[in-house]
């Protein structure tokens, strides 16, 4: 159904976004816990969904197809994700940056924003790192005669294989994409708005091989089921790539945009 507002159709203006952006901050961190934890799961489990498609459509693709050709399609598929997210409603840590814009209009307090955030990730780890064990289970990786087997190690590997400033600067980049596809979705009216808004960014974000730190929750716990990789790997990835997640939602999309439309 189409949202009207007096009358129009038109997409919101960044101004009534980022008014929007502080309304939706302040509702989301005084929700309850069990609510933002389950909410949370919903989330990481989507984001899985989204890293899934995009190994399988992957696979077995080097050599057959230009590098760039199967960077954009696995961008485009893990699209499904965020539009799981969005408008299939869950809370997402990385989009959840969005938050500080409530406090820093005063809306909330920190402790809520950080209260929320501890909670939402715990539960997008929870899904994210159970969608991981249902796809190993379900045998997905003995597709394609094992290639999608050998695209998850290759991916695993890579991730856990990379240096820290780097996993760092990628995550700062990821999560300014994802902070943006999701502030794009907030100028929409429909449903397919929101799809249009959240998939060139995210395609973007992916396409160039940045880090998103609950798509890694997924990545690397499979690859880990697959014997790729170890737990410490894995945690050292994490921490360093939600940190740089936090960077890129908290000061490259939400403060810019509060100091631009909401700043007194």
């Amino acid at each position: 159904m189409t949202e009207e507002k007096n009358g129009s159709i038109d997409a919101l203006l960044p101004r009534e976004m980022a008014a929007k952006a502080e309304r939706i901050g302040a509702e989301k961190t005084r929700l309850d816990a069990p609510r933002l934890l389950v909410l949370g799961i919903l989330a990481g489990a989507f984001i899985g969904f989204g890293a899934m498609l995009a190994t399988i459509v992957t696979a077995g693709g080097s050599g057959v197809a230009p590098y760039g050709i199967l960077r954009l399609i696995a961008g485009m598929v893990f699209s499904l994700g965020l539009i799981l997210v969005v408008v299939g409603g869950a809370e997402l840590f990385t989009g959840n940056n969005l938050m500080v814009m409530a406090w820093a209009s005063g809306k909330v307090r920190a402790a809520e924003v950080l209260r929320a955030w501890a909670i939402v990730y715990l539960g997008n780890a929870l899904g994210a790192v159970a969608t991981a064990g249902l796809v190993f289970l379900a045998g997905t990786h003995e597709l394609g005669n094992g290639a999608v087997g050998m695209e998850a190690i290759a991916i695993a590997r890579a991730k856990a294989g990379q240096d820290l400033l780097p996993g760092f600067v990628d995550g700062v980049l990821a999560n300014t994409l994802v902070c943006l596809a999701v502030w794009l979705s907030y100028s929409a009216r429909t449903t397919a708005d929101k799809v249009l808004a959240i998939v060139p960014p995210v395609t973007a974000f992916v396409a160039a091989g940045f880090e998103h730190s609950i798509a890694n929750m997924y990545f690397l716990p499979y690859g880990i089921m697959l014997g790729a990789i170890g737990p410490a790997a894995m945690i050292v990835n994490i921490a360093v790539v939600t940190a740089g997640n936090i960077i890129g939602g908290v000061l490259l999309v939400a403060a810019v945009y509060w100091f631009v439309y909401l700043r007194p």
